[in-house]
């Protein structure tokens, strides 16, 4: 199982988390030739000829990066692989987020330039998300 950890410098918002029919461009399910079952991604190996799969561990809820771990990774979300391992995720379109003075929640937040700048009305504040990382860890 692989953990997907982000990390990002909030400023005046919390709750950082795709949104809830986020397309994560693997999201589709499969079904696997060589067992039972289906995945969210299915590879075959050119040269052993294996199907590598992952899929969304489903006991594992998607989780908000919230404004307490600021500039901390934290975990959001927990894949199932099996002959496969993911290296890289990029934050896209498609986030939300809320201020946290105001509640105001910032919808369909586009994160593909890696940071995003608003205005909270509400609060008169300016709010913003930068410095995004992420990283994928082996969980238990």
């Amino acid at each position: 199982k692989l953990g997907l950890y982000i990390k990002a410098d909030l400023e005046n918002v919390t709750d950082l988390s795709p949104v809830e029919d986020y397309e994560w461009y693997f999201k589709d399910s499969y079904d696997m030739n060589s067992s039972r079952g289906s995945a969210n991604l299915v590879m075959r190996c050119k040269f052993c000829k294996r199907d590598g799969t992952a899929q969304f561990e489903p006991s594992y809820k998607i989780r908000k990066y919230d404004v307490e771990q600021n500039g901390k990774f934290q975990q959001i979300a927990q894949f199932d692989c099996r002959g496969l391992e993911l290296v890289d995720f990029q934050p896209r379109e498609s986030w939300t987020c809320k201020g946290t003075e105001s509640g105001t929640v910032f919808e369909e937040i586009d994160l593909c330039e890696g940071e995003w700048a608003e205005y909270d009305e509400k609060s008169g504040e300016p709010v913003g998300i930068s410095n995004i990382a992420v990283q994928f860890k082996k969980e238990k």
